[in-house]
């Protein structure tokens, strides 16, 4: 089974999207995962015409638009966790938004990240742990309406003091009840955060079916391939559990630039998937 493997195109970001397409087509890629910000400074306003002419775009470079990431960068402002009604109003706003613009783009998830959106104030914690579980309610019922599913993102704690661990993650997920809203693995955040391997935590949660996406990149924030981390298990692992959703390459760092290691990872990949037969 031959995995589907995503670009996170914010790597590719001083290109034209299409451009952006086109080369990520010709390296290998069966799609881009989009960061909105990337579209726009109010990717929330894209008009009707601007989102069909990025679906165009990948499709006349014969690939697709996975999902979308990186959701609450832009606008400015947004917080799932304000005390501020009208900030979180705005920001479920934006989340339903985008959960509306991935589906126009064809795309099948989305990745629930931004930390600074979502990080607990130092006081009054549970009011804000509350709010934010409200926010993700509201998300995954506009998912299941759209037809794609809405991924909240364990990330490192260096970048936020909420949700940090797959366990973490499943238990608000499961506290929801919404099919259309479940987790993911980020294998550089897993191994900053989980006493466990990513391939351990894969073969735990992937029978739960509620991890719904995996993005691959190596601990030190580079791309897969480029630091100590290995990821031969992860594939393996995935293989072995039959997992049919999308794998996102999300490098942070370019060395040397974003190009080459969008080029070194997706080869880097497939020649694992060659070796595991």
């Amino acid at each position: 089974m031959r995995l589907r493997i995503a670009l996170c195109n914010e790597v590719l970001q001083r290109m034209e999207f299409s451009a952006q397409c086109s080369f990520a087509a010709a390296l290998g890629y069966d799609g881009l995962e989009v960061a909105p910000f990337t579209l726009g400074d109010a990717p929330d306003e894209l008009s009707d015409r601007q989102i069909a002419a990025v679906r165009r775009a990948a499709e006349a470079a014969g690939i697709v638009v996975a999902g979308l990431h990186w959701l609450l960068i832009r606008p400015e402002g947004l917080s799932l966790t304000s005390a501020e009604p009208a900030v979180r109003a705005r920001t479920v706003a934006v989340m339903r938004r985008m959960v509306a613009l991935c589906a126009a783009l064809g795309g099948a998830y989305l990745v629930h990240g931004s930390p600074a959106q979502r990080r607990l104030p130092q006081a009054g914690q549970a009011d804000a742990r509350g709010w934010a579980a409200d926010g993700f309610a509201e998300a995954g019922e506009a998912a299941s309406r759209a037809g794609v599913v809405y991924c909240v993102e364990p990330l490192a704690r260096g970048e936020t003091n909420f949700i940090n661990t797959v366990a973490e993650a499943a238990a608000l997920v499961r506290s929801i009840g919404n099919p259309s809203l479940r987790t993911m693995l980020d294998t550089s955040a897993a191994a900053q955060n989980e006493a466990a391997s990513a391939q351990a935590l894969l073969a735990e949660w992937l029978p739960t079916g509620l991890i719904a996406h995996v993005q691959v990149n190596d601990r030190n924030r580079r791309g897969p391939g480029e630091g100590a981390d290995r990821f031969a298990p992860v594939l393996r692992t995935l293989r072995e559990h039959g997992y049919a959703g999308w794998v996102g390459v999300e490098p942070f760092e370019y060395r040397p630039d974003g190009p080459a290691c969008a080029a070194r990872a997706i080869g880097y990949l497939r020649g694992i998937e060659e070796t595991l037969g």
